[in-house]
């Protein structure tokens, strides 16, 4: 196979520079995309700053990939030359751990990342195992699609997973990348659904993409006001804040979970944990499984990214606009 042109890391915090690779055969379990958009994900930023200590360069991130199969593996039977399909996080795994055959590869300890210590997709093609390579249904729009693979998949699993229902009532904490889906998917599952935000701007775009309610977290009364009233509360934020009065939000049996990560450490009285058998948790990207019928839903149920477009060669400029929070919603580079 011919080389790989992408947009690299070379190093901490280092502005995207072209650099091309060489791939190597295809091995039999993988395919290549040739790539028509990419996702920007906060993940991507983390990366290219190495925050988590994992990245080597140089690097190419990207982790929201939607694109067509250029090549197939000798023992891919699943998808075929020129079928349109997306890849999320994940890459590959074992397929023989205990999390694997539960159908959790998500959680398999040797699974591989997109972008980590491998090339991503800022690139014109990127390889994967089959396994994690998923078609995309017809109704859903490639730039919008793109940011479902990382930032969709990281709110509906938690949805899922926790059994949200028509019963259930749901607090959103963050209106922005990721919170601005898990709205739409938590009001699909039909839930009563409270959006949670610092910025009372944001209420009226919060109530047009599903929630029935808007509560300013930055004022006191209208956090006290909703005190015992919620089963479940997603906290997509990347901030530290007062998380006791989220769980004093929390019905008896409810559950606070993370998927975004505040800087400092969570702390937590337990008494009201122990008090109303609350939880706190938190959940990071799903399995194959779970992404192909959260692409099902979405494109049922008009689920879809906000997204502003770039083209792939102006990436590190809408990588300035995510870190500074000024793109509605997602960010996506186009080939």
């Amino acid at each position: 196979m011919s080389e790989i042109q992408g947009l690299a890391a070379h190093a901490a915090g280092a502005e995207l520079l072209p650099f091309r690779y060489e791939p190597g055969e295809l091995g039999a379990q993988e395919v290549e995309i040739s790539i028509t958009h990419c996702g920007v994900c906060h993940s991507d930023l983390h990366l290219i700053s190495n925050d988590w200590g994992i990245s080597q360069y140089p690097f190419i991130p990207g982790h929201e990939v939607i694109g067509t199969i250029k090549a197939i593996g000798a023992e891919v039977t699943s998808l075929s030359v020129g079928q349109r399909v997306g890849l999320g996080w994940q890459s590959n795994s074992c397929g023989q751990c205990e999390w694997c055959i539960q159908g959790m590869e998500n959680l398999c300890p040797t699974a591989e990342a997109t972008c980590v210590h491998r090339h991503g997709g800022y690139a014109e093609r990127v390889r994967a195992n089959a396994r994690f390579v998923l078609p995309v249904p017809d109704a859903l729009p490639s730039e919008q699609a793109a940011p479902l693979l990382c930032g969709g998949i990281t709110v509906y699993n938690p949805l899922r997973t926790h059994g949200i229902n028509p019963a259930s009532r749901v607090g959103v904490v963050g209106i922005g990348g990721l919170g601005h889906l898990a709205i739409q998917f938590a009001r699909v599952f039909g839930a009563e659904v409270t959006a949670f935000s610092t910025s009372e701007a944001k209420e009226a775009e919060a109530r047009d993409l599903g929630a029935h309610n808007f509560v300013n977290t930055r004022e006191t009364k209208a956090m006290r006001e909703v005190a015992g009233s919620m089963d479940f509360i997603l906290s997509t934020v990347n901030a530290d804040m007062d998380w006791g009065i989220f769980v004093q939000a929390l019905r008896p049996t409810g559950t606070l979970c993370f998927v975004g990560v505040p800087p400092s450490p969570v702390a937590l009285h337990a008494f009201p944990l122990i008090a109303g058998l609350r939880s706190v948790t938190g959940n990071p990207t799903g399995s194959p499984y779970r992404l192909r019928e959260m692409l099902d839903v979405a494109a049922r149920h008009g689920v879809q990214a906000k997204t502003e477009r770039f083209a792939m060669s102006k990436a590190n400029e809408a990588i300035a606009k995510v870190k500074k929070n000024k793109v509605r919603y997602r960010a996506v580079l186009a080939n």
